[in-house]
């Protein structure tokens, strides 16, 4: 969880500042919106299947108990074991203390938010127990002891470059250019973690309550392989990730692979309800998933912000956000980035030490328009910067002070047609000192902060209201 202040401020200007960066943002956004823009124009329902979604998920968080006792009763049935878990702690406590029972030495684990949220491998790797990523991102984060940079894809932050010198300095084989040979560098030294492993630990991307299945979306095979070749099976999963029947899987899965990837499938999808059964050749001899809370409870309990746990992690809102575009995902600093980081971490963290995530974002509706389950992220964004306002109004702040008279000041102006003309007026005539080519350029505090990362368009010689009564009034103010 979170210890320090996010100062998203700082961590984006650092992110501004780095070319390579923003050329890698620009290609992958690119590419992720084209792609699932014509995955979904080929499904003439698609609205009706966000609506149903929706509608379906919007069911779930209201009978959030309900479902999760049914889950409960469906995996036991199917002879998995089911742990809860109220918060970061106590997950990662009951994932270690399943490995120790059982002796595990090593550990494979498939791509999964929940337990980067926990921090699972710290806690598994300094109880002595060796701990790898498999998916390809995740690996490559893993080596160069970095966080993920987006859920979907983890490591587009790291160059071609980038991976081939860390593979050399890792593996010690040559620093090779061509990406198939860098996969089958990470496909060689993953094949025999796989294949020595005690305990596979994945996340789940759907929770069917009717039956207990969990299932797991993926396109490298690796979460199969590690839910299948290790005698245990550990899935952590969010208590908001039920779907009530096994029918409606369907849609989740339909609207998760056009959104996320822009596939109208993902290639790997592994349906898994309990541990390998009598007779079966493969599969793990244990299962256990784990009920995690963390704080999630709290948000169903908001009418106004409850809807954030409807996300189905898909990233489309990352993907065509432009502040995301602009900053990337460790400026928002923690797991969650874009506008899923903005609404979800300040709810899961001490809403102090993340104040500035909800203001991390233009409100343009971009994340609302692409979401699957039609988040209102607006919405959500606005009632936690209301939360934020509200407690710092409690606490003498010199820049909210400052904040309060300017708006004094602007309210006044705007009132009074005289006062409002005089300083359009007066503005005009100041700006020859800060003019250039029709911009106005570092001019003086407090507007040195806006012009120092961009120009301000300089005022018109002959403002709005006097072209205006020029065009369309008479000499005698009546209308022409």
């Amino acid at each position: 969880m979170i210890t320090e202040r996010i100062d998203f401020k700082k961590n984006s200007v650092k992110a501004l500042g780095d070319p390579k960066l923003k050329r890698a943002l620009v290609n992958f956004t690119d590419r992720s919106r084209a792609s699932r823009q014509k995955a979904v124009s080929g499904v003439s329902e698609w609205e009706e299947l966000r609506s149903e979604a929706r509608r379906i998920k919007e069911e779930v968080i209201k009978n959030l108990d309900s479902y999760l006792l049914e889950l409960e009763k469906s995996v036991m049935r199917a002879g998995g074991k089911v742990h809860w878990a109220k918060d970061a702690q106590e997950a990662s406590a009951i994932v270690v203390n399943i490995a120790k029972e059982n002796n595990v030495r090593n550990v494979v684990k498939s791509k999964s938010m929940a337990t980067e949220e926990i921090e699972l491998n710290r806690h598994l790797i300094s109880n002595g127990i060796n701990t790898v990523e498999t998916d390809l991102g995740e690996y490559i984060v893993q080596l160069c002891e970095d966080h993920p940079f987006h859920i979907i894809t983890p490591a587009i932050h790291k160059t071609k470059e980038d991976i081939s010198k860390l593979f050399s300095e890792k593996f010690g084989v040559p620093e090779y250019e061509e990406p198939q040979k860098l996969t089958n560098i990470a496909r060689k030294e993953l094949r025999e973690k796989f294949l020595s492993a005690d305990m596979g630990i994945s996340g789940v991307n759907f929770a069917v309550a009717e039956t207990g299945t969990i299932a797991i979306v993926e396109n490298e095979g690796n979460a199969r392989l590690a839910t299948t070749f290790p005698d245990i099976h550990v899935a952590i999963m969010g208590i908001e990730k039920i779907v009530p029947k096994f029918e409606q899987l369907s849609i989740f899965l339909s609207l998760l692979a056009r959104s996320a990837t822009g596939q109208k499938s993902s290639t790997y999808v592994s349906l898994i309800t309990g541990p390998r059964r009598e007779g079966e050749s493969d599969g793990p001899r244990q299962f256990h998933i784990v009920f995690l809370d963390n704080g999630r409870s709290d948000i169903a309990k908001s009418r106004e912000t409850r809807e954030s746990l409807y996300c189905i992690r898909c990233g489309a809102c990352i993907n065509i956000c432009p502040v995301y575009r602009q900053v990337g995902g460790h400026s928002y600093g923690w797991v969650y980035s874009g506008p899923i980081g903005a609404v979800i971490t300040p709810q899961l963290n001490d809403l102090q030490k993340t104040a500035d995530l909800p203001f991390a974002s233009s409100l343009c509706g971009a994340c609302r328009d692409v979401c699957p389950v039609k988040i209102d992220f607006p919405h959500v964004l606005l009632s936690l910067r209301q939360k934020v306002v509200e407690k710092n109004s409690k606490k003498p702040d010199p820049a909210t002070f400052m904040e309060n008279i300017a708006f004094r000041i602007w309210s006044f102006v705007f009132s009074k047609p005289f006062y409002y003309n005089l300083t359009g007026k007066t503005m005009i005539f100041l700006q020859r000192l800060y003019k250039k080519d029709n911009e106005l350029q570092r001019l003086p505090y407090p507007f040195s902060k806006w012009t120092r990362e961009k120009n301000f368009p300089a005022f018109s010689k002959k403002p709005f209201r006097a072209r205006w009564k020029e065009k369309y009034h008479g000499k005698n103010g009546a209308l022409r």
